[in-house]
């Protein structure tokens, strides 16, 4: 699979758009009977399950650690430069902050593997055998933590494409926001972001002709302090049709 075929948007396909509109029409029904559907029922596209990341771009930065001092493709300020000139493994792990790559930033560009549930009927719940990282997606209005956390608060919502005219959609797609969480690593070897960035993500369900889905997550992160430029990246994960291989692991430094 090649990156151009992924960035390719396919259509669902007519039986796809099909059991969408039955299932849209459903929710519809629901909304007039017994107020709005949940964002679980109203759901345009199915992420649960279990995804493999497939790393195609970046290797070297994501599938081991670089050296402290490169940051190509990162167009840091002159504090993010020192920052990330003084990198420390280490310190890191000494202060309990091994997890500082596996932040929201950051985790959806590890290697390794997604599983991805409903927790309740307004939350998708994301988690990572990379870091063992919980992420929690919340369709509505949730109120900030008290403190900053590694993954921070995501509000998520749905994005309808296709349809018009009175036809119903043929897809969709996630937008998410995060907030409040920790200042951290866009790659291993301390190239950082701060806790007041911006970040926001995509995510997209791609179907290829031989039936194989694909998850591919965008993520622009936005920081006037560390980034002289947006960081945009863009994730692929390929759905599994079992829950092998999953092999949780702890954050580590370095």
């Amino acid at each position: 699979m090649t990156s151009g075929s992924l960035d390719r948007r396919t259509g669902l396909g007519l039986a796809s758009a099909f059991f969408l509109a039955l299932a849209l029409g459903a929710s519809a029904q629901q909304s007039e009977e017994g107020g709005p559907p949940s964002a679980r029922d109203a759901a345009p596209i199915d992420l649960t399950g279990q995804w493999v990341s497939i790393v195609t771009e970046d290797w070297r930065f994501r599938m081991m650690t670089p050296p402290k001092g490169e940051y190509p493709g990162v167009a840091l300020t002159a504090a993010g430069r020192a920052l990330a000139d003084a990198w420390d493994p280490a310190r890191d792990e000494a202060e309990g902050n091994a997890c500082k790559a596996y932040g929201v930033a950051a985790i959806m560009r590890m290697p390794g593997r997604l599983r991805i549930e409903w927790a309740d009927e307004s939350t998708l719940e994301i988690r990572t055998d990379a870091g063992s990282q919980t992420r929690l997606l919340h369709f509505g209005d949730v109120p900030e933590p008290a403190a900053p956390t590694w993954q921070g608060l995501s509000r998520a919502r749905w994005i309808l494409h296709g349809g018009g005219r009175g036809q119903p959609p043929v897809n969709g797609s996630v937008e998410v926001v995060t907030t409040s969480f920790r200042a951290g690593y866009l790659r291993k070897n301390g190239v950082p972001y701060s806790e007041n960035a911006s970040i926001t993500e995509y995510f997209d369900l791609l179907r290829q002709p031989d039936g194989t889905e694909w998850l591919v997550v965008k993520t622009i992160v936005e920081d006037p302090e560390y980034l002289a430029e947006p960081y945009i990246t863009s994730s692929n994960f390929r759905r599994e049709d079992g829950r092998e291989g999953w092999n949780p692991t702890e954050c580590v430094a370095g």
